[in-house]
């Protein structure tokens, strides 16, 4: 089972149903392509899943349990028949071919598992925010706007922890990818970039909302699902705004108003990392062309070269853009930055000028929160009213400590002299 093999299945057309769009994505134009006319090799997609001749689908009588209706006439659909039992084999997965054998492998019962998709409901679409299985809350960005953070209700959150255990996390991101990826952090992702002359980063735009409901979809299909479990787990994992809901804006709204990846969800990383399998493949060709390191923390794209790098950037930033568009996500150019020796160079909040290392001003700024905590309470530091302000200060210290044990030390000294009955 070769990376190739896997990407290929991964982003391949794919069927669906009467509720979703068919899977088509882009195969590169020799004439047209940025990437070909530099002369970058395009990838092309080609399905390698087995049809199942449509005849064989239909059904007078229901095949299952919520079997879908034939939009074409009075019957049914059966689509649990096209399940790739090798490919679940290869990736340990459960065989799962119908709605009933997923809500036996995620431990709910067949109509609370309905109920949880909205199966009842057009489009599969909360009716209301009350009735939606998210709460929802707006936060701004440095940048302008707002994003929405999707967190789900216990029993949506219970049901995609045991997608995620389960499922997702038996299948590999790319090495280059060290978002939410176990055994990769913050520090696996800065340390290729440490010590070289430029630094060129970027950032996605909407990176989850950026993730429809086919993608997902067609995930689920290449891991070796039936069509059937596939567009439940799709249902499970993503989200669609409900009618009601109140937004900063009708520009912060509109890209929630498809069906997406919910940031908050506890899938949603993973799900994510496997829609940039492409991205991230492409975007590693084309460092090594140029002789550069590419890593990937979640939208946060990082390149980084020697001194020939400086003079390429005028090619080489053209094609990430064009790669980035052709994979179907956007670059926020506001966000783009290239960083020489003598700036600091940061990747993902990491120092990494001549080695890893936290940025001075949070050292700074956290040790004289502490040092304020020791003379007058930690009360009078905590501003923001945070419940758990001890274990807020514990996190940050153990995120300096990951990347300066020595500086996080003597932070951790300050924190044990705190009277926190003050």
């Amino acid at each position: 089972m070769g990376l190739f093999d896997f990407l290929r299945r991964l982003f391949s057309k794919q069927p669906s149903d009467r509720n979703a769009a068919p899977v088509v994505l882009p195969v590169a134009d020799p004439e047209s392509n940025e990437a070909a006319k530099c002369g970058l090799t395009p990838l092309r997609y080609r399905s390698s899943l087995k049809p199942v001749p449509p005849a064989d689908e239909q059904a007078d009588r229901s095949p299952y349990l919520f079997s879908w209706r034939n939009p074409q006439n009075d019957g049914f659909l059966d689509l649990s028949t096209d399940a790739d039992e090798q490919w679940l084999a290869d990736f340990g997965l459960p065989h799962l071919k119908t709605p009933t054998d997923l809500a036996d492998f995620l431990q709910v019962p067949p109509g609370q598992l309905a109920w949880l998709i909205h199966r009842g409901q057009p489009g599969c679409r909360p009716g209301s925010v009350r009735k939606a299985h998210y709460h929802y809350r707006w936060l701004p960005r440095k940048t302008g706007g707002h994003r929405l953070i999707e967190a789900p209700r216990p029993r949506l959150k219970a049901v995609q922890r045991r997608i995620l255990r389960g499922i997702l996390n038996r299948v590999p991101a790319h090495p280059a990818a060290h978002g939410f990826v176990s055994g990769r952090s913050i520090r696996t992702n800065a340390e290729p970039h440490v010590g070289r002359s430029i630094l060129l980063t970027f950032d996605l735009e909407n990176f989850y909302p950026s993730v429809g409901y086919s993608r997902v979809v067609a995930i689920f299909r290449t891991m070796g699902f039936s069509r059937e479990v596939a567009l439940w787990l799709a249902r499970l994992t993503t989200s669609t705004v409900p009618p009601g809901l109140t937004a900063p804006s009708e520009a912060d709204l509109r890209p929630y108003r498809t069906r997406h990846l919910p940031q908050g969800a506890p899938t949603s990383p993973a799900l994510a990392n496997l829609s940039a399998f492409a991205l991230d493949v492409r975007l590693s060709g084309l460092a090594r062309r140029f002789d550069v390191r590419y890593t990937r923390y979640a939208d946060d794209i990082t390149f980084s070269g020697h001194g020939r790098f400086g003079g390429a950037l005028k090619d080489f930033i053209p094609l990430v853009t064009a790669i980035v568009r052709d994979e179907r996500f956007s670059v926020h150019r506001r966000k783009r930055r290239v960083l020489r020796r003598g700036q600091r160079q940061m990747v993902t909040g990491v120092v990494v000028n001549e080695k890893i290392n936290a940025a001075r001003r949070d050292y700074d700024q956290l040790r004289a929160i502490l040092h304020n905590c020791i003379r007058h309470g930690p009360s009078t530091q905590n501003r923001d009213g945070l419940e758990h302000f001890a274990a807020h200060l514990a996190g940050r210290i153990g995120h300096i400590r990951h990347l300066n044990p020595q500086r996080g030390h003597r932070l951790r000294q300050m924190f044990d002299r705190i009277d926190w009955s003050r």
